[in-house]
């Protein structure tokens, strides 16, 4: 794919010209983005034994709107805030904090939120975000990846009967209306943005 067919995200509407102030903007950006990930993930409802955050939500929403790279580069960060100790993750520090937490039941999620960051704002890069149907199709994607992610490392944990029961099967409907969500917020946005499609 060349570059003539790289759309602009719709960060790249408030971002300035000059290289010094857009890189200026981009790491506020960035550390923004961190903020409103770890806040998600403490605004969470009990399923039984797990925790469902809006956390996904948000990082859906983040990746739409920064495009790959930023988007990549924001969840990277927020990955090593959280290994430097920082109480950014859901369960932290109750369950532990820095690299012992990220190498616990949940590494294998937090791995796939870098990798479901990369493929949402790929898609935006390219105007999937101008388009539900292409937009929930990419975001589905991403959210598939994360899950067989998560349950990878979590079955090599306790075992894939269990990864599956209680780390796939109670999020597959939440997550799925968290997809269905985001996939209709980022087009109805550029819909009030004639002159921007």
């Amino acid at each position: 794919m060349t570059d003539s067919t790289i759309a602009r995200p719709l960060v790249s509407l408030a971002l300035p010209e000059g290289r010094a102030a857009r890189l200026a903007t981009q790491i506020f950006l960035a550390a923004a983005g961190t903020l409103l990930i770890a806040l998600s993930s403490r605004m969470k409802v009990v399923l039984g034994p797990v925790d469902m955050s809006l956390q996904t939500l948000v990082i859906f929403l983040i990746a739409i709107a920064y495009g790959r790279k930023l988007a990549v580069a924001t969840l990277l960060l927020y990955m090593a805030e959280g290994a430097m100790g920082l109480p950014v993750f859901q369960s932290t520090p109750e369950k532990g904090i820095g690299i012992a937490y990220m190498l616990g039941s949940t590494g294998g999620y937090l791995a796939g939120f870098v990798v479901m960051a990369a493929i949402v704002g790929w898609a935006a890069d390219r105007g999937w975000d101008r388009s539900p149907v292409k937009l929930f199709g990419a975001i589905l994607t991403a959210e598939i990846v994360m899950m067989a992610m998560g349950f990878a490392w979590l079955a090599a944990l306790i075992g894939p009967e269990k990864s599956w029961q209680f780390g796939v099967v109670p999020f597959i409907v939440p997550d799925l209306i968290k997809v269905a969500l985001a996939a209709t917020l980022a087009p109805a946005i550029w819909a009030l943005l004639p002159k921007h499609k």
